[in-house]
C-alpha cells in the first residue's frame, strides 16, 4: 500500500498532464489503499470554469463508485482547494483531504478560510516544496512568454 508522499507523488504527476495550457494541480482519490480516480486543472483547454482538478477527480470517482457519496474516500491535492471545490469536497461526503501547497489568495481548507466540516480531516503541506515548485515553475515561464 502507498504511504501518504507516495499519494501526493502521484497527484504531483497528475498535475503536469495540465501542461502547458494550465496551472498545474493535480489531483487523485483513494480507497482503502487504492487510487479509484484522478484530475488535472482543464479550465483552459475545455474552456469550462469548473474544470479544477478536484472536481474532475470527484466527477471520476463518483462514475467509478456509481455513487455520488465517497465515504471511505481520501483527497491528495497538489494545491489547497479553493471555496468551489470545498463545496463538491463537502457535497460528496470524503473523509480527508491532503494537500501540497497553500492557497494564500483563495485556500478554502485553512488558509484564507476553512469551508469544510469538522467530519472532513485535512492534512497540509505534504511535499509543499515539490508542490510549490511545479507552481512557480509554471508562472515564471508564464511571465516569461508575456
Amino acid at each position: 500500500m502507498a504511504d501518504i508522499g507516495q499519494f501526493m507523488a502521484m497527484a504531483i504527476e497528475e498535475a503536469k498532464k495540465s501542461l502547458p495550457e494550465d496551472i498545474p494541480v493535480g489531483c487523485i482519490i483513494v480507497r482503502d489503499g487504492q487510487v479509484i480516480a484522478k484530475g488535472h486543472n482543464t479550465r483552459e483547454i475545455s474552456d469550462c470554469a469548473t474544470g479544477h482538478a478536484e472536481i474532475n477527480a470527484i466527477e471520476n470517482a463518483c462514475r467509478a463508485l456509481g455513487d455520488w457519496r465517497l465515504d471511505g474516500c481520501s483527497l491528495y491535492v497538489t494545491l489547497e482547494p479553493c471555496p468551489m471545490c470545498a463545496g463538491a469536497i463537502r457535497g460528496s461526503r470524503l473523509d480527508a483531504v491532503y494537500f501540497g501547497a497553500p492557497d494564500v489568495n483563495e485556500g478554502a481548507c485553512g488558509s484564507v478560510w476553512n469551508l469544510l466540516p469538522e467530519s472532513v480531516k485535512v492534512y497540509s503541506f505534504i511535499l509543499k516544496e515539490e508542490c510549490t515548485a511545479i507552481l512557480q515553475e509554471f508562472f515564471q515561464a508564464l511571465r516569461r512568454n508575456e
